[in-house]
């Protein structure tokens, strides 16, 4: 997956082989205002990073463990207490 930056210097590559040089000034402002416009939508969006997934994805896995022998826990001494 490609970066804001990536998207950015793409978009300024293209963008600056159609602006002449005259219009430098005003290339830079869009430049700034789009990158500005995007990082705020990105902001918003509430992204993690992949390490962060990671982490989190490790923490459910361990809690998944500890549930189901939990339950079977409670199965073996449901069943015990059913035997006596």
């Amino acid at each position: 997956m490609k970066g804001p930056q990536d998207i950015f210097a793409q978009i300024q590559g293209q963008f600056g082989q159609f602006v002449p040089d005259m219009a430098r000034a005003a290339r830079e402002d869009f430049e700034t205002q789009a990158r500005a416009t995007v990082m705020a939508v990105l902001s918003r969006l509430e992204l993690v990073t992949r390490e962060e997934f990671d982490a989190q994805q490790a923490v459910l896995m361990k809690t998944r463990e500890k549930v189901e022998a939990l339950e079977k826990r409670v199965a073996e001494l449901d069943k015990a207490s059913k035997a006596q």
